[in-house]
């Protein structure tokens, strides 16, 4: 029988405009629980503000948005609860360790957990033990991401957004963060992933959209083994929006 679960991500014919200058045109997709949209496009494509109209921010002239059925431009709290969401730059507190970092978060999103369970999720994200109670100062990109991609993995959300998830990770760190990525996927979240990087929304992403003057003017889908054809997609990512849309 088919599931006829609504998508804990709707976006549906939203048109977002500056004056004359239309920043989402609209733009429609929609997530699916337990599967990870990659959204990719150049800079001003529209990727933040969609971000930015999912996380409440900013409220769409026409259309409709949803985050587990809720309209965050009329109740963007309870939307956010909904919500794991890791910006690019991950505002977390260098005088902090790990551990105290992560039970503060999950402190004030209303979800605190154990000792056990975080260090738990610490290991499973691949952060070494011996950093665990290190102050995050002198923490890497790669070591935050798994900070915080630990915490997203002890909230019990429908939603987790991602922001230029692996911008700034070397390939053994950006393979780990999809990995666990993946394992969030697979409990039934649904992952929104905007990204520039095609490589690692190849290895992870279910669907592929590609964002020119904020509006989706390509869509892919994973089929078969090879998931994607990674040539077709580079000429479609790298070529004018007029020559695919």
């Amino acid at each position: 029988m088919p599931d006829s679960t609504p998508p804990p991500i709707v976006i549906d014919d939203v048109t977002l405009a500056y004056g004359s200058h239309r920043v989402l045109d609209r733009l429609s997709l929609a997530v699916a629980q337990g599967s990870i949209y990659a959204l990719l496009g150049g800079n001003g494509a529209g990727k933040s503000t969609t971000l930015a109209t999912l996380l409440g921010f900013v409220a769409p002239q026409l259309g409709t948005v949803r985050v587990a059925g809720i309209d965050p431009a009329v109740d963007p709290d309870t939307a956010r609860r909904a919500i794991a969401y890791l910006p690019e730059n991950v505002a977390l507190y260098d005088h902090l360790s790990a551990v105290e970092n992560a039970d503060y978060l999950l402190a004030l999103s209303g979800e605190p957990q154990p000792h056990d369970a975080i260090v738990t999720a610490f290991a499973a994200a691949g952060l070494q033990e011996r950093a665990w109670d290190q102050r995050l100062g002198g923490f890497s990109k790669g070591m935050r991401q798994k900070v915080a991609i630990a915490v997203a993995l002890l909230r019990a959300v429908p939603v987790l957004l991602l922001d230029e998830p692996t911008s700034g990770l070397d390939p053994r760190a950006t393979a780990d963060f999809n990995r666990l990525v993946s394992d969030v996927r697979d409990r039934g979240t649904a992952v929104l992933m905007v990204t520039h990087d095609l490589l690692s929304a190849v290895d992870v992403a279910d669907r592929i959209g590609f964002l020119d003057g904020g509006r989706i003017v390509e869509e892919a889908v994973a089929t078969g083994p090879d998931r994607f054809d990674i040539r077709t997609l580079h000429a479609r990512f790298a070529a004018p929006a007029d020559t695919v849309a």
